[in-house]
């Protein structure tokens, strides 16, 4: 089953297509929707809500058409915007319940569901306190206690991690993980930062000018290479050195060395394995990591791609996210950040 499925889905204005014929399906599960600022990813939530009008194609979520059942969908979906539009001089309780009311819920069920969903939050000891007074982590828990409180099947999360620390990052997602784990409810988070979907997503999809690049599991993007992360604590020059003199071939990635067997490039044999660790114990230094290198999603986005990464393959030229020409989500909105790299 699908809880989104479009076809062939544009928006265009007058300068710039937002979105172009864009085809995909999102199934059941945590799926991050990335791409830099013009990729297409506000626009296209707007369409999924029935807020926007496609210029061609189709688009359902959770069954139902965007065209003609929008109010429909807004009732099954729950939805927590990127901006800042929270009324200060209220509480975290009065803007819930209210939020609740307006999806449906008669009196005593949204002061129920508004407890139990700021409890879930970590927002149940300041519930009271004027919403003006929060920081911005806990402004963005009340945001997702709205598109929580009534229950919904599906909830669209536009850049949840926004201004947040790192601190309040982590427990951002560690949430986002837990509304689908907890309460069974499918989510689709929108983020610039390759890195949170890695670590909060089953699926991945990545669109760049409003056409879709890329569609598959988290797993596939992040699948094992043939090469071999090692890590040691000092002395990387030597042991570059001594790896190269047994028959490997190796070279520098960030703090690592990528190892491979020069014969069949297959660092995950026990040959080098065994090479590395002799070379280990002849240096006498210590050994942070030895593990099999996993392509990142950000691999996907970068045009010197030389590892072969998940995004390459034959006729395909990984490159920006978006570039000089992109359209932008939406010409009237500002500009977001670009993907993180």
């Amino acid at each position: 089953m699908t809880v989104i499925a479009t076809e062939s889905l544009s928006k265009r204005y007058p300068r710039v297509t937002a979105l172009d014929r864009l085809s995909v399906d999102i199934t059941p599960g945590v799926t991050g929707l990335v791409g830099a600022n013009g990729a297409g990813k506000s626009t296209l939530i707007k369409i999924l809500l029935g807020l926007s009008p496609a210029t061609e194609g189709s688009a359902r979520v959770l069954g139902l058409d965007v065209a003609t059942e929008g109010s429909a969908i807004r009732e099954r979906v729950g939805y927590m915007p990127e901006h800042d539009c929270l009324p200060p001089d209220v509480s975290a309780t009065e803007f819930v319940v209210h939020m609740a009311r307006m999806s449906g819920l008669p009196p005593s069920a949204a002061r129920e569901r508004t407890a139990d969903t700021l409890r879930h939050v970590g927002l149940y000891e300041e519930r009271y306190r004027p919403i003006g007074g929060y920081s911005t982590g806990m402004k963005q828990r009340v945001k997702l206690a709205q598109a929580l409180v009534h229950d919904p099947r599906l909830v669209l999360l536009d850049e949840p991690t926004n201004g947040l620390d790192p601190v309040g990052r982590d427990e951002m997602l560690g949430l986002i993980r837990r509304v689908h784990t907890d309460f069974g409810i499918s989510v689709l988070v929108t983020s610039h930062l390759l890195g949170e979907l890695e670590r909060t997503c089953d699926h991945v999809v990545v669109i760049d000018g409003g056409k879709l690049l890329r569609s598959s599991s988290t797993k596939d993007f992040t699948q094992a290479t043939a090469a071999l992360a090692v890590e040691v604590t000092d002395h990387e020059d030597r042991l570059l050195e001594l790896l190269t003199a047994a028959g490997l071939t190796v070279r520098r990635e960030g703090m690592s060395l990528l190892v491979q067997a020069a014969e069949d490039k297959d660092g995950s044999g026990p040959g080098a394995y065994d090479a590395v660790r002799d070379a280990v114990v002849e240096l006498g230094v210590g050994l942070i990591r030895m593990e099999q290198r996993r392509h990142r999603i950000a691999e996907i986005f970068r045009s010197d791609d030389t590892t072969g990464g998940p995004g390459a393959g034959p006729g395909t030229t990984p490159g920006p996210a978006a570039g000089p020409g992109a359209a932008p989500d939406d010409p009237r909105e500002p500009q977001k950040e670009g993907v993180s790299r």
